[in-house]
């Protein structure tokens, strides 16, 4: 079980530490909702998790399988909607590095690792995920 603390500093910014390795981030409101914006806001967390949790399971999947994706990126562009004020989409660019050649079978094992990620499962399935591989 994983342990965060989370201290409110004031100004709409917090503070969050990972207790096991004492790692620290910041989250300011965004400049639409009150915020200075100088870090992510707690919904631009939740966007960029997506992200980071795909090509850790891609990873995974990729080790498994003896071929890897060293070097791939993803850009992530967060939608807000109001009324309520949320997230409506998560649109997911992913890039793999030129010259890796995947076969049909490693590209299946990519985007299935990508679209099946825990944080993937957990994201409420209202909001849309639009994601595009570009190999």
């Amino acid at each position: 079980m994983t342990k965060m603390k989370t201290i409110y500093k004031g100004n709409l910014r917090s503070e969050v530490t990972h207790e096991l390795s004492g790692a620290k981030i910041f989250t300011d409101a965004p400049l639409d909702n009150h915020g200075n914006g100088k870090s992510f806001s707690p919904t631009d967390l939740l966007a960029s998790a997506l992200g980071c949790c795909m090509l850790t399971i891609m990873g995974v999947s990729a080790q498994s399988y003896g071929f890897n994706i060293d070097g791939t990126t993803i850009e992530t562009e967060k939608i807000m909607g109001t009324a309520p004020r949320r997230i409506v989409e998560l649109k997911l660019n992913i890039t793999f590095p030129k010259g890796n050649n995947y076969t049909d079978q490693q590209k299946r094992l990519i985007e299935s690792a990508a679209r099946t990620c825990p944080v993937a499962n957990s994201i409420n399935p209202e909001i849309k995920k639009t994601i595009v591989f570009n190999y």
